[in-house]
């Protein structure tokens, strides 16, 4: 086949590249510019991870190590338009958004996907550590073989047409092995340490970028307890998110006072709740925009594993389909359901569909 792959400079892209040439394909490699200009101009000095300058130049250079034919596509303003601005104005809404969730659906396999087929490519790989497999329903995305580096909770939105396509040549490769055969190529990506940030944050605060473009919307305001009682105040909603205790300068409390956390943003008054850990637990949640792998709603409540969080470990739970949203209650209480992040349902290691959480119960 002819097959495209996604190149973000970082190691695990440069060996899908070299696995999905080893075996047979016509590969070329594609890298997007993503950053904003005038962000890449600001900030040359203190970012160097994904969708940086130097990203791209390390891309190039393993396509050239490769041998294989390289493009820079330049989706600058699509990403700002479908990642950048609605990821700060989730914030400013309250919510906890996942920027790679978003940049997933609607970049890379949404634009680039429509766009690499456009290339005559019969297939788009990534370095993305989860698996595809072809069962009796259909495609079915699964976990990584290694769990501490799986992917697939930020992948949940990925349907069959979408899976039809894609390849994620290291999914059945630990981290380690990775980094081996990088090693072994003589890639120059072998020992390139890892981008956690968002990537187009450049000191790794989201709150600078929202300080910086929003600062007339970034207003004071109240910190309340459960009871109403004000208790502090805030910078920002935005500045906050739930299950927050860092930066709260709450008023001095009894010496046998219990640690206090965010438990409830309201955009609307402009107040942050705070409570103990007690008042951070919930029984159910709601989720919206669910989307599921098999592409259908399934016709009646199911069983699950719920992921809640990226690096949360998986809970029992009754999910119960309302079309496109539906309700998630937990066997157990969860700690700090906030709006905005996805909670994922799991079959298994076979990854069923998700949504981001729109509200939660006690």
């Amino acid at each position: 086949m002819k097959v495209a792959v996604a190149m973000s400079g970082g190691v695990d892209s440069s060996v899908a590249a070299a696995l999905t040439r080893e075996e047979g394909h016509d590969v070329f490699g594609v890298t997007l510019q993503l950053w904003p200009k005038e962000m890449a101009i600001r900030d040359f000095d203190k970012h160097h991870g994904c969708c940086s300058l130097d990203a791209v130049e390390d891309a190039r250079r393993v396509a050239n190590r490769l041998g294989i034919p390289y493009y820079v596509l330049n989706f600058e303003d699509d990403f700002r338009s479908s990642v950048i601005d609605p990821f700060t104005q989730a914030y400013l809404q309250g919510r906890t958004p996942n920027p790679c969730i978003r940049c997933n659906e609607t970049i890379k396999f949404g634009l680039l996907r429509l766009k690499a087929l456009a290339l005559g490519a019969d297939a788009l790989a990534t370095g993305h550590y989860a698996r595809i497999d072809r069962g009796s329903d259909g495609y079915q995305l699964r976990r990584a073989v290694d769990e501490r580096k799986d992917q697939s909770y930020v992948l949940y939105q990925l349907g069959q047409e979408e899976l039809a396509v894609l390849r994620f040549p290291i999914g059945d490769w630990s981290k380690t092995e990775v980094r081996e055969k990088a090693g072994t190529l003589g890639l120059v990506t072998a020992l390139k340490p890892e981008s956690q940030e968002i990537c187009f944050v450049a000191d790794g605060s989201y709150r600078t970028l929202l300080k910086d473009r929003f600062r007339e919307q970034v207003k004071p305001g109240p910190i309340v307890d459960g009871k109403g009682t004000v208790v502090g105040e805030h910078d920002g909603i935005a500045m906050y998110t739930v299950g927050q205790r860092s930066g709260l300068r709450l008023q001095a409390g009894g010496p046998a006072s219990p640690p206090m956390y965010v438990s409830a943003i309201d955009a609307a008054s402009n107040t942050v709740t705070v409570g103990g850990p007690r008042q951070l637990l919930r029984s159910s949640c709601r989720v919206e925009d669910v989307r599921y792998v098999a592409g259908r709603v399934p016709p009646a409540a199911f069983r699950a594993e719920v992921k809640v969080r990226s690096h949360a470990p998986v809970a029992a739970a009754l999910v119960t389909p309302l079309g496109e949203q539906a309700r998630i209650d937990f066997d157990d209480p969860q700690r700090a359901l906030a709006p905005g992040q996805a909670a994922v349902f799991y079959a298994g290691d076979r990854v069923i569909g998700g949504g981001p959480i729109a509200a939660s119960d006690v």
